[in-house]
């Protein structure tokens, strides 16, 4: 999908947001309390926008909204704001601990699941 057609996520039943409003270059300058404080407008949007899956990209921010620490990659059990939950690798150059073709598969789990 093109950048022009991102409006047809929703149609999909995805969407694009930030956790916290502020930008930031890593997510480790984000606090725990900024994450934590930002939780329940987050989850007020996903309940609005009623996407079917909402993924958190790196594990950082799930971790501290749900106040889990074994958060795994890919699909979770739980939900949020009434989407399913799913945790992928960041794609930013910084990430190192994954490489492209690790980051190609961890997207098409999602894609697939989504079928859209």
């Amino acid at each position: 999908m093109s950048p022009e057609h991102d409006r047809r996520l929703l149609e999909c039943g995805f969407g694009l947001t930030t956790a916290v409003s502020r930008a930031t270059a890593r997510a480790d300058q984000l606090s725990s309390k900024e994450i934590r404080a930002a939780a329940a407008q987050l989850e007020q949007k996903i309940q609005r926008y009623a996407p079917r899956f909402v993924a958190f990209l790196g594990k950082i921010a799930l971790a501290e909204i749900s106040g889990k620490r074994d958060i795994r990659w890919g699909l979770q059990t739980g939900s949020f704001g009434g989407a399913r939950v799913w945790v992928l690798p960041n794609p930013s150059g910084l990430n190192r601990s994954f490489d492209f073709d690790a980051l190609v598969a961890a997207y098409r789990e999602l894609r697939v699941a989504a079928a859209c």
